[in-house]
């Protein structure tokens, strides 16, 4: 997985690389894996996040602690489940593009001479401009429902007054202080990598052991969760322990 990982950015970074035929194929990528889903799952993120902003609102007023409300709506919601559940998502897709990827490697009888020929020669065309694209969903979609989240909190705390947003801006910012920023933009993009690179490898493997080919499991699937709850494990250590 790191030698994958490590090589597929290297091939991302390298302009020269690049040609017409790569790009278009990242864009077509892009497109299927992150513009039309990208609608669809900024409104189902938002809808569970306004029950949930709404319950932890009428929790803290009962108890006294309004003002603790917002801080606790930011911090556990775009700061702990959205980029979870944006990576969860996104490995989901991902992981269904590559199974479909691997029927069509057993159907043709995955063997040595398989490995050598038009199989691996097409996973190598496509396997640059998949891991850029699955990387870039998560990014996108984390980003854009937190973005729909902030926007969402202000409204059930403040309605649509603007006097509000001075205090707004001011507990939003105690929360995402430089470290816990920065922390957050790691967190994310680890996710990505993390979604991108697992099911490849996963994938490539089962080339170089065709045995595997009968597993009833997501090839990868244990492994790639396995990994975002690490991520997520040592964000939260990070910052609270």
């Amino acid at each position: 997985m790191l030698h994958l990982g490590a090589v597929a950015l290297v091939l991302a970074a390298s302009t020269s690389g690049w040609h017409r035929a790569e790009r278009l194929a990242v864009s077509r990528r892009i497109h299927a894996g992150t513009w039309q889903v990208l609608p669809w799952f900024t409104l189902l993120t938002a809808l569970v996040s306004l029950v949930i902003i709404r319950i932890v609102l009428v929790t803290a007023q009962s108890y006294g602690l309004s003002r603790y409300a917002l801080e606790m709506v930011v911090r556990v919601l775009v700061l702990e489940l959205i980029p979870l559940s944006a990576a969860l998502f996104a490995a989901l897709r991902a992981g269904l593009a590559f199974d479909a990827a691997a029927i069509g490697l057993d159907r043709i009888g995955v063997d040595p001479a398989a490995v050598t020929g038009a199989a691996l020669q097409r996973l190598r065309r496509d396997l640059v401009p998949q891991l850029v694209a699955d990387a870039f969903s998560v990014l996108s979609l984390a980003m854009a429902s937190s973005v729909t989240v902030l926007v969402l909190a202000y409204l059930n705390v403040y309605g649509l007054s603007p006097w509000g947003l001075s205090d707004y801006t001011r507990t939003v910012g105690r929360v995402f202080d430089p470290v816990v920023t920065v922390g957050f933009v790691l967190k994310t993009v680890l996710f990505g990598l993390a979604v991108a690179v697992i099911p490849s490898a996963a994938i490539l493997e089962l080339l170089r052991r065709p045995r595997r080919t009968g597993s009833s499991v997501q090839p990868g699937a244990l492994r790639l969760l396995f990994v975002l709850l690490l991520i997520e494990a040592g964000s939260l250590a990070v910052k609270y322990i």
